[in-house]
């Protein structure tokens, strides 16, 4: 109770900070919240854009798509990796310092390659959110306990079974992190993507928006794209406690 009136506290606090400084600034780049309520109404009822709801099951669509694509790529990269060590020792080195390289730096060659259509975003996602999930499948089947291993095989386990029932277990933990944080890097990746070069999702929306100095809608659309982006996160956060819940 009292954590919830502390956020409340605070937010109240912020939108007050935010309504002062908006009105002492030029209203072409800063809005109070006062104006951005009527956008926001008006950006729900499809009024401002009324092409929202395409654009928002567009990058919805891309952010599945990546995120997918990134989820096998990665898990099947991390565990070749892990279970053989000479092929970890002499990549993981490797995948570690490409995840390292500012991502923004491949997007320009993602597009000349792909376009604007949603296979560069598609791209650009999958390659944030492929990093961060093929190292922490290689860090959890390295904290995996190799007697457990080698008993499971010795009382005649196949290699599926040695991966449910003792691996997996073991690993869950690093797995269901590095997952949440690829979902977040997907998503940041798409709509960054959109915003640098589009025809069309939200991330365009926002840019048409910004481009106009329609400022009052760009904060609108902004805060639909965080809705999204932290809607996603909290379910990855419920999948974890599950995850967490089952192992326990």
């Amino acid at each position: 109770m009292k954590v919830a009136v502390l956020r409340l506290a605070l937010l109240a606090a912020l939108l007050a900070a935010w309504e002062l400084a908006a009105r002492a600034t030029n209203p072409l780049l800063a809005v109070p919240p006062s104006a951005v309520l009527p956008a926001l109404r008006d950006l729900l009822l499809l009024r401002s854009y009324p092409n929202l709801p395409a654009s928002l099951w567009l990058t919805v669509r891309e952010i599945a798509t990546a995120y997918a694509l990134a989820v096998a790529a990665g898990l099947a990269t991390g565990l070749v990796l892990g279970m053989y060590r000479l092929a970890g020792r002499a990549w993981g080195p490797m995948l570690a310092a490409l995840y390292a390289v500012p991502a923004v730096v491949w997007y320009p060659s993602l597009m000349l390659f792909f376009g604007l259509d949603a296979a560069s975003k598609i791209a650009f996602g999958f390659l944030l959110g492929f990093f961060p999930i093929t190292l922490a499948v290689l860090a959890g089947v390295r904290q995996v306990n190799p007697h457990l291993v080698t008993v499971a095989r010795a009382y005649g386990a196949g290699t599926l079974a040695v991966f449910g029932r003792v691996m997996l277990p073991s690993m869950l933990f690093t797995l269901v992190g590095g997952l949440r944080t690829g979902l977040a890097l997907c998503v940041i990746g798409v709509v960054v993507g959109e915003i640098l070069g589009s025809k069309a999702g939200m991330g365009a929306l926002i840019n048409h928006a910004y481009g106009l100095l329609r400022t009052a809608d760009y904060v609108a659309l902004v805060l639909v794209t965080l809705v999204l982006v932290v809607g996603s996160d909290v379910l990855a956060s419920l999948l974890e406690r599950k995850a967490r819940a089952w192992t326990e």
